[in-house]
């Protein structure tokens, strides 16, 4: 991944912590029920896991929500906290795409499939994803679940998950289009794929 990756090391106390994917709503309010704490929350196959910590302390619209809460992607061989980021994993398909085109729209198709409300795993066997060398589609997919989750709990009266997804940000009191959601990604790459 091109950006800088906010990464932090440090020893963290976790509890196992299991919360199935749904849709936008339902997920956000089952996971504004949890109490403070770091939870794991998905383990990955090489050994790394999705954690989150709770609260967040994130301020929307000048407000601090106190469910909000911190997406990471732990190592617990080195003790590495990955605070992952939407415009991290959406610079890592742009540049997925450029290596490999059909593979990105197969990986992007996998988000839509999570962003919906179906569990990661389920997406990753189904999908047939050929994984990279760094691995890392099986960590973004799972982390992207608790990142708009996470959207949906600190924009419960706007666009939710949507803002990454579509690619919506506030400015003022309306809603703007960016054009850098991952479904915006999605149809440009369909689009270049047509034209060849």
């Amino acid at each position: 991944m091109a950006k800088r990756r906010n990464i932090y090391t440090h020893d963290i106390d976790l509890k196992k912590l299991t919360v199935k994917n749904a849709p936008s709503k339902k997920f956000a309010s089952a996971i504004a029920q949890i109490p403070y704490r770091g939870y794991e929350v998905e383990d990955i196959s090489d050994g790394r896991k999705i954690v989150i910590v709770k609260p967040g302390g994130k301020q929307t619209w000048g407000r601090i929500s106190k469910e909000d809460f911190f997406v990471f992607i732990y190592d617990p061989k080195d003790q590495t906290l990955w605070q992952i980021s939407h415009g991290q994993i959406y610079d890592y398909l742009v540049e997925k795409s450029q290596c490999d085109r059909s593979e990105a729209i197969k990986l992007i198709k996998a988000f839509e499939r999570v962003y919906s409300g179906e569990e990661p795993d389920k997406v990753l066997k189904a999908a047939k994803l050929r994984t990279s060398t760094d691995g890392n589609e099986e960590a973004l997919l799972k982390a992207y679940k608790w990142i708009w989750g996470q959207e949906d709990v600190n924009y419960p009266n706007g666009k939710g998950r949507a803002m990454s997804w579509e690619g919506w940000k506030k400015d003022n009191d309306k809603f703007v289009k960016t054009g850098d959601g991952l479904k915006d990604l999605l149809n440009k790459l369909l689009k270049e794929t047509k034209r060849k």
